[in-house]
């Protein structure tokens, strides 16, 4: 079971940008697929974005497309999303998973940390 901490959560305006990191324990990070997820209150956790095992293939949602980027550093045990132009909407916990069989999805079999709150004023 790998470990997750995410980081780089905070308060924001509007137009902004922010980098959340998460850390992953262990030396088989290389095998897991990693993505990105957030809960805003009072609505159910969402995907945001993917990445493979490799980093050769990533996925976002239609929501953040343009304006977030996710990408992984497999020597570092890191994964990131890089998040600009944030928006009022953007404001959640943001969770990194972790999957070792596919790309994480809202229903996978998915490691999860911690979160990390972002929040973006208007």
């Amino acid at each position: 079971q790998v470990q997750l901490v995410e980081s780089g959560g905070g308060l924001v305006q509007a137009g902004d940008s922010l980098r959340l990191s998460c850390a992953a324990s262990g030396r088989t990070f290389s095998s897991y697929a990693m993505g990105w997820f957030r809960q805003a209150p009072g609505k159910e956790r969402e995907f945001v974005a993917a990445i493979s095992r490799s980093g050769g293939s990533t996925a976002v949602a239609d929501s953040v497309k343009g304006r977030f980027t996710i990408s992984r550093d497999n020597a570092k045990n890191t994964v990131y999303l890089q998040m600009n132009s944030l928006k009022p909407e953007d404001t959640a916990v943001y969770y990194c998973a972790a999957n070792r069989m596919e790309l994480p999805s809202t229903k996978g079999d998915n490691s999860w940390g911690q979160g990390t709150q972002v929040t973006v004023s208007s």
